[in-house]
């Protein structure tokens, strides 16, 4: 096709786009991505958020470049990414980015892996945001040494008989389904003998307690598991190779935390919110020089991650392989996020430092707990250092000095 053949066929997908958000998407919840549907307090949605669900997972376009036989879109990643800019435009957000970990992580591991029948079972409910996902991975003596844990599945004949304890289980206090990584053999090497169920987290087996945590937010659990069954088709990928699916989501879950943020999310830029706290020249600039240079060599930051995360999309596009660009891009979030909390709590000055009460604007408390929560982006989804041993070992190509001979 030509390339202007090409640029056509785009506009009139672009004109299909536009013209069924203006139809379905509506009016009430423009700009309001996370406040209809909140992973926070696990609500379900209600009135326009609900049928705003329904009209897009119904049309595929929750997950718009997944397979359309399951339910996905069918799009492009040109198309996806028109799709995104009228998003954007119409003030309109994916309603199930943040609703769980079937969108980013499950989902796609189920796309990789997964039998036709298992694709046909899970997929469609995730795309249309009927069920909720959480990852069972992180045991208590099993953090970033993964491949140590001990979670115990035994083949019962026609089930699996699981016990064992979860950590860091987010959002399973909510979840219909667990993505879990179980050891199948203990016989087996460490990386080995270990297997990727599918677990209905619905059984008097399973119980999650909740992480209190310094934000004053709980999306984490401990969970624990005792005699809990799943099926035989339970088993994703094959018996002992889990591993390898593990490390899989793992990738996608990486991928997911690397900046993306819900369409119609788009917040006021920092260099904005800095002229309404600290004084500002005759030209309209921030006053203080140091505090210039810093944020703007923050932005300069944003946009070059933006520009990295653009630069690995091309690359992986028609390709499946794995990949260790979400290593650099999970790294280059985190240091970009806690940046910016602290900047922000600094051009607040005493205005964030506020926990409650009427003396802070609703922006000023959530910069205070956002700045908290963020301190965990460094950990969660493999720790920062983790990540910096993968650099340096599979993009770097430096001698490995992480395991014993």
């Amino acid at each position: 096709m030509a390339d202007g053949a090409g640029d056509t066929t785009l506009e009139t997908f672009r004109a299909e786009a536009r013209g069924w958000l203006e139809a379905n998407f509506p009016a009430s919840l423009k700009g309001k991505a996370g406040a209809a549907m909140s992973e926070l307090d696990g609500r379900r949605p209600t009135g326009d958020a609900a049928a705003w669900l329904k009209a897009v997972g119904e049309k595929g376009w929750t997950t718009p470049t997944w397979p359309a036989e399951y339910g996905g879109g069918g799009l492009t990643g040109k198309q996806a990414r028109v799709l995104q800019e009228e998003m954007d435009r119409a003030g309109a957000f994916n309603p199930l980015l943040g609703f769980g970990m079937g969108v980013t992580m499950i989902g796609p591991t189920i796309l990789d892996y997964g039998t036709p029948e298992q694709k046909a079972k899970h997929i469609p409910p995730i795309v249309r945001g009927d069920l909720r996902w959480c990852v069972g991975y992180s045991e208590p003596g099993a953090g970033s040494d993964l491949a140590s844990l001990q979670t115990k599945c035994v083949d019962a004949g026609d089930h699996w008989v699981i016990n064992g304890q979860k950590i860091w289980t987010s959002g399973a206090q909510w979840s219909d389904w667990c993505g879990m990584l179980v050891r199948t053999d203990f016989d087996a090497k460490k990386h080995d003998g270990i297997s990727f169920m599918l677990v209905d987290m619905h059984q008097p087996g399973i119980e999650a307690r909740l992480i209190k945590l310094i934000s004053g937010d709980s999306p984490f659990c401990e969970t624990f598991i005792t005699d809990a069954v799943a099926a035989k088709d339970a088993l994703l990928g094959e018996l002992n190779h889990g591993w390898t699916v593990g490390k899989r989501l793992l990738q996608h879950e990486r991928a997911s935390q690397t900046g993306a943020r819900p369409s119609g999310a788009r917040a006021v830029p920092l260099n904005e919110v800095a002229k309404r706290y600290v004084e500002v020249d005759e030209k309209g600039r921030i006053a203080d020089p140091d505090l210039r240079t810093r944020l703007a060599e923050h932005l300069m930051h944003v946009r070059a991650h933006g520009l990295t995360i653009n630069r690995a999309m091309a690359e992986a596009r028609g390709n499946n392989s794995p990949s260790n660009a979400p290593s650099v891009l999970k790294n280059s979030a985190a240091v970009i996020g806690q940046t910016q909390a602290e900047l922000t709590l600094e051009i607040m000055g005493h205005q964030g430092l506020g926990w409650e009460g009427d003396d802070f604007a609703a922006g000023e408390i959530t910069a205070v707990r956002t700045w908290l929560a963020g301190k965990a982006m460094s950990i969660y989804g493999g720790s920062f250092e983790i990540q910096n041993n993968i650099i340096s070992k599979r993009i770097l190509g430096l001698p490995e000095t992480t395991q014993s001979s």
